[in-house]
């Protein structure tokens, strides 16, 4: 039996989820993701709430919990557009941007490791770009950006001009994309997400801001 709604019930779900998409944006991941899944308790039929709640979740790197709030989603949501892009995440085939992906990275000798990087940020912008509109018509130009920012992201540099070679691409393209996938990911340089070396730079700048913390603990202590 579908639980309904009361007007108290939807006025709170709308006030929790405005609040989770604030932690989100902070990265205040626990919290926004504690807010939406409250949110969906209250009001379950709003797609909204599930879908913020799994793109929460995917940030958090938890796979198994983002799929079970997109099945809540895709059980609510009625635009047939949206349904099926996100029931591909389902899939257990490559789509068009990993085939390629798969294809070309190992031929220019890039690690497997580094091609699973891509893959997995692929995945998470389709959850977290939500319900905003995404143009999969050309899945070469995806392919070239995703590439070349987890080659970034590893110290991998390739010019714009052999990638556009490569897939098949414009560099203008390729940039626009890449743009879109640090902005809506929030990607930083060597970042812990699609990071593949032994040793991470960001670790050695975390401890200096640690350090530093103490010491000034210390300076100001009596």
């Amino acid at each position: 039996m579908i639980r309904q709604a009361t007007t108290t019930d939807k006025l709170r779900a709308q006030s929790l989820n405005r609040t989770g998409l604030e932690h989100f944006d902070h990265w205040e991941l626990d919290s926004a993701i504690t807010l939406f899944q409250e949110a969906a308790r209250l009001d379950d039929q709003l797609p909204e709430y599930h879908l913020n709640l799994a793109r929460a979740q995917v940030r958090m790197g938890d796979y198994e919990q983002m799929l079970q709030a997109l099945g809540d989603y895709l059980r609510t949501e009625t635009n047939k557009t949206l349904i099926d892009r996100f029931e591909t995440l389902f899939s257990n085939s490559l789509d068009d941007v990993e085939s390629l992906l798969t294809s070309v990275m190992p031929q220019q000798n890039i690690a497997l490791e580094i091609v699973g990087a891509a893959i997995q940020m692929w995945v998470e912008y389709r959850v977290t770009i939500g319900a905003a509109p995404l143009d999969l018509t050309h899945p070469e130009t995806w392919a070239a950006a995703l590439d070349y920012t987890v080659r970034k992201i590893n110290f991998l540099d390739a010019a714009l001009e052999d990638l556009a070679g490569w897939y098949n691409a414009t560099e203008d393209a390729i940039r626009t994309r890449h743009q879109s996938l640090v902005k809506i990911l929030d990607i930083m340089p060597c970042d812990y997400r699609y990071y593949r070396g032994e040793d991470n730079p960001l670790d050695k700048l975390v401890e200096a801001a640690m350090m530093l913390e103490e010491l000034e603990a210390r300076f100001k202590a009596d």
